[in-house]
């Protein structure tokens, strides 16, 4: 492997692995500080607002509570903070570092909200807002675009949830999920060149509903942050509500999870179509077809689903010349406000 990046893609299921008996204890702490909240907010930014996406859905799901993400920009000054009156607060951060995440602890801090922090580095700004930290354990991450920190982001929430919604199936599919990503992502690198059908698209729109929404939006920023090629993530709801109209011939469409409707709707109008899903689905002829394991709850099939984009995006910027551990514009912490 010569890049840092197809290591760390590879070393995944490994870092998964590592984290499981801490990652319980500290979803335990935090299942106990957030026990009490009537509703949830996160923050995040990046490829970690991806994974509050994740968190957004299954939490809501699994709980019956409402998750929201947080706008951080309100925070700024934190008198004028929003009120967060029953709120129990996560922030999610692979470094910890962005002011702007720190800053929306800070508030519920301020108003005596319980808060939770995900995050690679447990001296970091962050983790000290915080009343529970929550630890990635996935080591230094050396390539710049995030993969093991943020498949660890996944792991944490789906243990969070675990805790507070206790499921002996969801525990024997966790205990699981480390072998299940391991031989995955050793397919999906063996496999790699399936992908080049992507490099002629003018544009790679990816779609997911519900839990594979937070998969569609990471698998849009790997492709994109990594290779450089335009892409973008949508709903497959919203896509009906016009932008479909911008899909030709010269794009290409990656479906995640799609429903039979959705599919039938959204593949024929682009040239290339990648299809990432848990069961044969009735795709054309040309289309590159990637299979999960079988008969996999939803919430386990969006953490998988990453994986082929991350691959994807390795090769695509294989091909076109991209330095994939340091693509250009790309930083490994981002200092927002």
């Amino acid at each position: 492997m010569s890049t840092l990046l197809e290591r760390e893609i590879a070393d995944q299921g490994s870092i998964l692995r590592g984290r499981a008996a801490a990652g319980e204890d500290a979803a335990a702490r935090a299942a106990r500080a957030l026990g009490a909240a009537d509703h949830l907010v996160l923050a995040a930014r990046g490829s970690s607002d991806n994974a509050a996406r994740y968190a957004q859905y299954l939490l809501g799901d699994a709980l019956r509570l409402e998750v929201g993400l947080a706008a951080p920009w309100l925070y700024r000054d934190l008198d004028r903070a929003p009120r967060l009156t029953g709120a129990g607060v996560i922030g999610i951060s692979q470094s910890g570092q962005s002011p702007d995440i720190v800053a929306v602890l800070a508030a519920a801090r301020a108003q005596g909200r319980p808060t939770v922090a995900l995050t690679n580095d447990v001296g970091s700004p962050l983790a000290d807002q915080a009343d529970v930290v929550v630890p990635l354990l996935a080591g230094p991450e050396r390539s710049v675009a995030a993969t093991k920190t943020f498949l660890a982001s996944l792991h944490a929430v789906a243990q969070l949830v675990d805790r507070l919604a206790p499921d002996p199936e969801r525990a024997r599919l966790l205990a699981a999920l480390p072998d299940l990503v391991d031989a995955l992502t050793a397919r999906q690198l063996d496999l790699r060149g399936r992908f080049d059908p992507l490099l002629g698209a003018s544009l790679i729109t990816v779609a997911g509903r519900g839990l594979a929404f937070a998969a569609a939006h990471e698998s849009a920023l790997k492709l994109r942050e990594l290779s450089g090629m335009p892409a973008e993530a949508f709903s497959p709801a919203d896509l009906m509500h016009g932008p479909l109209a911008a899909l030709g011939p010269s794009g290409a469409s990656w479906l995640v999870a799609p429903a039979d409707e959705d599919l039938a709707r959204i593949a024929p109008r682009t040239g290339t179509t990648v299809v990432v899903a848990d069961r044969k689905r009735p795709v054309g002829a040309g289309a590159v077809e990637v299979m999960l394991p079988t008969g996999l709850p939803p919430w386990l099939v969006a953490i998988l689903a990453v994986i082929p984009a991350q691959v994807a995006g390795l090769r695509l910027a294989e091909a076109r010349g991209v330095d994939v551990d340091r693509p250009w514009g790309l930083q490994k912490v981002t200092l927002t406000r």
